[in-house]
């Protein structure tokens, strides 16, 4: 029964994800400073009760690159033909490192919050912000890889489009990030500009470093 009982819940919160996820997608693109601090408070609730109306940060993350994924899979690329690592074949291997890889800019975002705040960096401290950077990440990170799948379209054909949507995706995270900063840092706009842009570049940096160790590291696994 106990078993049973578990399986009815899984299926429960599975078929759930289809209400609530494209309700935290939209309430993340139209309102994205009152999601970053509805992840602040929903961490104040007891376990049970957070995010009750909505998917988890972390989860949403994991979703959408999934969804990403399986996009990108069936948009045709220059690099269709090229293979994958054998560790990454499997679509569970392929997603933890995509969600390592990309969980470093919301990571960056808010690694630089605790620090400018002078506040002792612990896992707790962390949790908070990271929280908070998963719901503008994620968004930002499904609408720019789109961009990027028409960006590798076969001769050119989606690269006007792929390059506005890369554009506009990177200018409403910006907005958002710096709209942020200002408000949980007290500093001006220009200063907040500033962060974001060193961080952002610092952030994308550091993701293809990662990725391109795990490629090698994976390639050469024996």
């Amino acid at each position: 029964m106990k078993l049973l009982k578990s399986v009815e819940d899984l299926l429960y919160e599975i078929v759930s994800w289809l209400v609530f996820y494209p309700i935290t997608m939209w309430r993340s693109i139209v309102s994205p400073l009152r999601m970053m601090q509805y992840a602040d408070e929903e961490l104040e609730d007891r376990p049970e009760d957070q995010y009750s109306d909505t998917l988890s940060p972390p989860l949403f993350l994991l979703l959408t690159l999934l969804l990403s994924q399986a996009i990108s899979s069936a948009v045709p690329s220059i690099y269709a033909d090229a293979s994958l690592p054998p560790l990454l074949e499997s679509t569970a291997n392929l997603l933890l490192a995509r969600g390592m890889i990309f969980g470093l800019l919301p990571l960056v975002m808010a690694v630089t919050l605790v620090r400018k705040k002078s506040i002792k960096l612990t896992r707790e401290t962390l949790r908070p912000p990271f929280y908070s950077q998963c719901y503008v990440a994620t968004v930002f990170v499904f609408v720019a890889g789109l961009g990027l799948d028409m960006l590798l379209v076969p001769h050119g054909g989606g690269l006007t489009v792929g390059f506005t949507v890369v554009v506009v995706a990177t200018i409403w995270y910006g907005l958002a990030q710096v709209r942020w900063f200002k408000r949980d840092l007290g500093i001006s706009t220009a200063a907040s500009v500033a962060l974001f842009v060193g961080r952002f570049l610092l952030a994308i940096f550091v993701m293809i470093a990662v990725a391109l160790m795990i490629g090698w590291t994976l390639r050469n696994w024996k």
